[in-house]
């Protein structure tokens, strides 16, 4: 290969997923400080990607749902897309996602080489022209990513997580009732209603900080709305409620500044991880020691349960989760207060 190679990055989502992957664009501009490196997103986890120090041009993949009607402008997105990717030619690709998603854009790049890891899920393996050995699955996604900047040839590899600089947003009136106390952000949302710990129980873990002086704010998508506002309604004493008010850059910028974040198994919890706060991660169905917090000083909760992880979108065995409904609030409260006093 080149000593200057162009090279493209594959990793589509999520959130989490494509924060996992930032020390392996890391290692590998370290590797070629003078290659040229391409990333292809979707459009929702870009704001991860511009502007990137590491990075010399994202490239958006349009979301184009089966289910739903395509809109003109997104098919013509897409096929811009196909066209460029077979004009331009990179001396490698890598696909870092290893799903049929990835395996298509794999296919369309114009490249003699493209790497990834055998045995990847939905047989996207099968357009790869080079296959590292099946990974570990109980290896940590951030691990399992950089043993490709391994394989390629990166040296004392020591994972950095750096976001782009424009990647924050204005939140001076949200925090204007701070006044110099703690902020903590609750994270009561996730995708699988097994990862879900019960609103009770956030409620009497915001009635405590908020107790002990912090300024707790409730974040969450809009298909949180819901879950939060069930929340906030068993709490007698105000919070901050900005569920599905939030972009990714002002979720960014509350991140940055708050001294705790307290979440479930999901995307924002490795955003709070990647910007240096510390966090408390209530696992359930899922091990942390896959997709937990990366790195020292934080926090993960779990009751070690028999069917513990399980791996299941919906608990297998009763109507709610007990490996997270049994988790109880005082633990909680008792790691986050350990983490505050060290703060």
């Amino acid at each position: 290969m080149p000593a200057s190679p162009t090279i493209l990055l594959i990793k589509l989502s999520s959130l989490g997923d494509v924060i996992h992957a930032l020390p392996t664009l890391e290692a590998l501009r370290d590797l070629y400080p003078g290659g040229r490196f391409t990333w292809l997103v979707e459009e929702p986890y870009a704001p991860l990607l511009i502007g990137h120090p590491a990075l010399n041009q994202v490239l958006l993949v349009p979301r184009l749902r089966l289910r739903q009607k395509w809109r003109l402008t997104e098919i013509t997105a897409f096929l811009a897309l196909v066209r460029d990717l077979q004009a331009r030619p990179f001396d490698l690709v890598i696909d870092l996602q290893g799903l049929l998603k990835s395996a298509l854009w794999v296919a369309l790049a114009n490249s003699p080489r493209k790497l990834g890891f055998d045995g990847s899920r939905e047989m996207s393996y099968l357009v790869l022209t080079e296959r590292l050995p099946k990974y570990d699955p109980n290896l940590h996604a951030v691990a399992r990513y950089l043993q490709v900047a391994a394989y390629l040839g990166a040296q004392d590899i020591s994972p950095r997580f750096r976001l782009p600089p424009q990647l924050s947003g204005d939140i001076s009136s949200v925090l204007a009732p701070a006044a110099g106390r703690p902020v903590v952000i609750l994270h009561p949302g996730a995708r699988w209603p097994s990862k879900l710990w019960p609103p009770a129980h956030w409620a009497a873990l915001a009635c405590w900080l908020k107790d002990k002086g912090a300024l707790v704010v409730i974040t969450g998508s809009p298909a949180d709305r819901g879950l939060t506002a069930a929340i906030a309604a068993q709490v007698p004493k105000e919070v901050l409620n900005l569920t599905g008010q939030t972009t990714l850059a002002t979720l960014t910028a509350l991140l940055k500044v708050a001294a705790l974040a307290v979440t479930t198994d999901t995307g924002p919890m490795h955003l709070a991880v990647a910007l240096g706060t510390r966090v408390v991660a209530l696992f359930g169905p899922t091990a942390p020691w896959r997709t937990g917090p990366y790195g020292a000083g934080h926090k993960v909760l779990r009751l070690a349960l028999s069917c513990s992880p399980c791996f299941q979108r919906r608990c297998p065995l009763y109507k709610e989760p007990h490996c997270l409904t049994q988790l109880a609030p005082e633990v909680v409260l008792s790691a986050s207060e350990k983490i505050l006093a060290s703060s």
